[in-house]
């Protein structure tokens, strides 16, 4: 088909990677590490996959339980990149957290037992069908808050699993602490990811890949493969590891999805894969410097007064 042309034409929006200065053919890749703080074998498996494997950062979920050993880990590696696993469900029943609010500040985003919802098809529509936004913010504001009182500095805010927030309105509301904030947003579903590019803000150019969604069996050919294959343009895979020891086995089914991204991502293998490719791994702190610089906040925030770690 045709580019539209003419005075009425929509000009294309540019590669998210020409926005970040990188030329139209470079390949980039974020690795960012999803559920950092859920519970110690993850917590971990995120430190190692960042310090000794391709990993690039992580999001943080803060009410979990290991949460408070996650954030002592990234005090004492400052230049660890991390951002907010902004958390509104709860998928493990033996293994529950709850919100960062006091519950009676944020009924709507509670099921009738006052507990998180699960992200089960169900779950998810009845959290999106009955939140109210004004307790959606709340509650988001106690995860970013807890962080920045910890004397913590993240670089972007994303979503557990809620892709973009489930609701134009909840992404829109993140976009909006995003810029009170000085921070970026996880945005890759379309047409948000269309439009944020529109507005000079970078976001995933390709295919997002979520780990959960690939085989357990031939995991590490199936990586290679998606390495090679790589496209042009900004790209972002978000993986899930831990070291599956036993504790991790007793509460969480997904146990086996993680380990063998865990294992994947330390591995000699992966990292030569990513030179042989002239693939270039980056993470979110270039990402917030350019929403930064574009987005305008309606009030300015004084939560987060140090700078970011330099690369």
């Amino acid at each position: 088909m045709e580019e539209a042309s003419g005075p009425g034409a929509v000009t294309p929006a540019p590669q998210s990677s020409e926005l970040l200065g990188h030329p139209p053919d470079a390949r980039l890749l974020i690795v960012n590490c999803d559920d950092f703080g859920m519970y110690p074998a993850i917590n971990a498996a995120v430190i190692e996959s960042i310090e000794e494997g391709i990993a690039s950062s992580c999001s943080l979920m803060v009410p979990c339980p290991a949460a408070p050993q996650a954030m002592k880990l990234l005090g004492r590696r400052p230049r660890i990149p991390f951002g907010i696993h902004l958390t509104l469900v709860c998928e493990m029943p033996d293994y529950r957290w709850g919100p960062i609010a006091a519950r009676e500040r944020v009924p709507s985003v509670l099921d009738p037992e006052g507990e998180l919802f699960p992200p089960t098809l169900a779950g998810r529509a009845a959290l999106l069908g009955q939140a109210r936004l004004d307790e959606i913010e709340f509650e988001f504001r106690a995860q970013i808050n807890a962080v920045a009182d910890a004397g913590l500095t993240p670089t972007h805010l994303d979503f557990h699993c809620l892709a973009d927030g489930g609701r134009e309105d909840i992404l829109d509301l993140t976009v909006g602490l995003a810029a009170e904030y000085g921070l970026a947003v996880r945005v890759w579903l379309e047409p948000a990811r269309q439009r944020m590019r529109h507005r000079g803000l970078p976001v995933t150019d390709n295919d997002f890949l979520d780990s959960f969604s690939l085989a357990i069996e031939g995991k590490a050919a199936r990586y290679v493969q998606m390495l090679r294959d790589l496209p042009a343009g900004l790209n972002e895979w978000a993986v899930h590891p831990s070291v599956g020891n036993q504790d991790s086995q007793a509460v969480d089914d997904g146990w086996r999805v993680r380990r063998t991204d865990y294992e994947f991502l330390i591995s000699p293998q992966a990292r030569e894969i990513l030179q042989q490719e002239d693939i270039f791994v980056i993470d979110y702190r270039t990402i917030q410097r350019v929403w930064g610089m574009t987005l305008t906040p309606e009030k300015p925030a004084t939560t987060f007064i140090r700078p970011a770690p330099g690369p």
